[in-house]
């Protein structure tokens, strides 16, 4: 879930959505937890369009790079970086054939913020990291090292910010399993990852019939979130918010949730 207060912004109120086009090779992409299943490539680019619109709606600013078709992840873009009002934090990604995608986001990236980066040996995904105002959690999975977090704590302390270590179990990332709802009010799958961690939050489960319920995107008082979480859409809307519904299960054969295809940030 991207949650406004989720990546810092400057005072500005524009927002900012880096996307990319889909690969042509999108159906080689790495799977940690899921079996492979054949993706339709067309259909999953309309679904990324239709997804890309609904960040113009929120009031983004969409910036599409574009496809890097031998790179069959590189859709995913918020594993490539991570924003902070300061400078953005280009990655090394865990997984070794996606330590490129991180090139062209920091182009991009550059023209909006001072640049610090993750090296080697450490790993790092974007979608292991939640930002709770000057709390940061990153989560210790397949994809993210203690190395790699250590460094993100040193490029971070400078700006006042705490790193904590989140280790996390049966999912490809921390974002995977867990979602801000409001500002003490999160949404998780406690299989994943231990709630004790988040004091001061209140972690509500996820329906078990939906593990993955809890990646989605958030602005304002609107949500966006998949169609085949009908539990997690009901809770969402008892609780006061307007929910969007969206068709994403071609990138959902991908192991990829709502925030993986955008790095949102203010201007």
């Amino acid at each position: 879930m991207t949650y406004l207060n989720d990546k810092p912004s400057n005072s500005g109120n524009q927002m900012i959505a880096i996307t990319r086009e889909p690969s042509r090779s999108l159906g080689n992409c790495e799977l940690t937890h899921l079996d492979r299943k054949t993706i339709d490539v067309e259909l999953a680019a309309l679904q990324h369009l239709r997804y890309e619109q609904y960040l113009e709606q929120f009031g983004c600013s969409v910036v599409r790079l574009p496809a890097e078709h031998d790179l069959p992840d590189a859709v995913f873009v918020e594993d490539a970086a991570v924003v902070f009002s300061e400078a953005a934090v280009i990655t090394r990604p865990g997984a070794e054939s996606r330590r490129a995608e991180t090139i062209s986001v920091a182009e991009e990236l550059k023209k909006w913020r001072p640049l610090l980066f993750i090296e080697a040996p450490g790993t790092l995904d974007g979608g292991d990291v939640l930002t709770l105002g000057k709390n940061v959690y990153v989560g210790i999975s397949g994809r993210s090292d203690e190395n790699g977090i250590e460094q993100f704590r040193r490029h971070l302390k400078p700006f006042g910010y705490t790193v904590t270590g989140v280790p996390v179990k049966g999912c490809l990332h921390l974002k995977t399993a867990l979602a801000p709802v409001f500002d003490d009010l999160m949404l998780i799958n406690k299989q994943w990852v231990d709630p004790g961690v988040f004091e001061g939050v209140t972690c509500v489960p996820v329906h078990n019939s939906e593990p993955y319920g809890a990646n989605l995107l958030r602005f304002g008082n609107a949500a966006l979130c998949s169609q085949n979480f009908p539990r997690t859409i009901d809770w969402l809307t008892g609780h006061g918010l307007d929910v969007y519904t969206i068709d994403y299960s071609e990138m959902a054969k991908a192991e990829a949730g709502l925030t993986c295809c955008s790095v949102i940030f203010g201007v």
